[in-house]
């Protein structure tokens, strides 16, 4: 007897094997939701009714964001942060990007699996190791690049963290703490590239120049937009960096450098719990609206 299967049977069955990626799907996200509210959408409600409210828990307006602007140090700390941000996003783009093509074309050869290697070794050590590393390296009584540091008319540790050279070291310590998992990302969206578009590229006589600059970069433009992202709103938290500075150099650097500080200030040093939340806020919209803007002129979510 030859058995068949109905049609409606058939679709019943897809039907329960949807209903069951669906469950699959909701169980692996329940747990990061749950972690999100907790840690990320209450503490950030927290601070939204502490910047509207004063100490009594009055509603205040905007007295507090007032407050906090016309402090003499704020103006300073938004310069501060604007101009680390275009060194940390400008060198990212670049340097990300022209690494990792650069190890795209170098392939599985040992070289090539070699630098992958060593792009993740200093993303090993946590933000504070790291500046710590620099500390020492940018000492030029105990740095092992003195030399270098005498060649550039650096002679003195006071000399190197000069307000003027700040934007400059914190871009290069933060590259060379964070750049390195970016290269990979990119170096793993440069292989999803199909093989027949790089072929007909290779047909068409494209140099490796022509090839990177009109398929492969444009290829990564998604991928650009999510890191540039993500660097803006970790670069506009700008803390560890200037903060273990500022100990390690006896106040040379300034411990209100940048705005999280001045937010830290705030808090634990003039008890203005309520001011440090505004400016905390006033970070958190910048960085939603600078994502929304990088999403809607880029077509993030364009289908392809």
């Amino acid at each position: 007897m030859t058995l068949t299967h109905s049609p409606a049977g058939s679709a019943t069955r897809r039907r329960r094997g949807t209903a069951r990626q669906s469950r699959a799907g909701m169980a692996f996200v329940a747990a990061y939701v749950v972690l999100l509210v907790a840690f990320g959408v209450l503490p950030t409600g927290y601070a939204v009714y502490f910047a509207f409210t004063d100490a009594g828990g009055k509603v205040t307006g905007f007295a507090n964001f007032v407050t906090a602007a016309q402090d003499f140090r704020f103006l300073d700390a938004v310069s501060h942060v604007a101009v680390y941000l275009l060194f940390w996003l400008l060198s990212l783009v670049v340097f990300v990007v022209a690494l990792a093509l650069l190890l795209h074309r170098l392939g599985a050869s040992p070289v090539g699996k070699a630098l992958r290697f060593l792009y993740y070794i200093p993303g090993a050590l946590a933000g504070a190791a790291s500046v710590l590393v620099w500390l020492f390296m940018l000492d030029p009584t105990v740095s092992p690049v003195s030399s270098l540091l005498g060649a550039l008319g650096f002679d003195t540790f006071g000399e190197v963290i000069a307000p003027g050279n700040l934007p400059l070291l914190f871009t290069v310590i933060a590259f060379w703490t964070g750049a390195g998992g970016w290269i990979v990302v990119m170096y793993g969206a440069l292989n999803n590239i199909p093989t027949d578009v790089m072929e007909a590229a290779r047909i068409d006589g494209s140099n490796a120049w022509q090839t990177a600059w009109h398929i492969q970069i444009p290829m990564l433009r998604k991928w650009i937009v999510y890191m540039v992202i993500l660097a803006f709103a970790g670069g506009a938290q700008l803390f560890v960096e200037p903060q273990l500075l500022s100990l390690a150099s006896v106040g040379v650097a300034g411990r209100d450098y940048s705005l999280n500080q001045l937010t830290y200030d705030f808090a634990f040093q003039m008890n203005n719990i309520n001011g440090a939340a505004a400016v905390s806020v006033e970070l958190l919209v910048v960085s939603v609206s600078a994502a929304a803007v990088f999403v809607a002129r880029s077509g993030f979510f364009d289908a392809e």
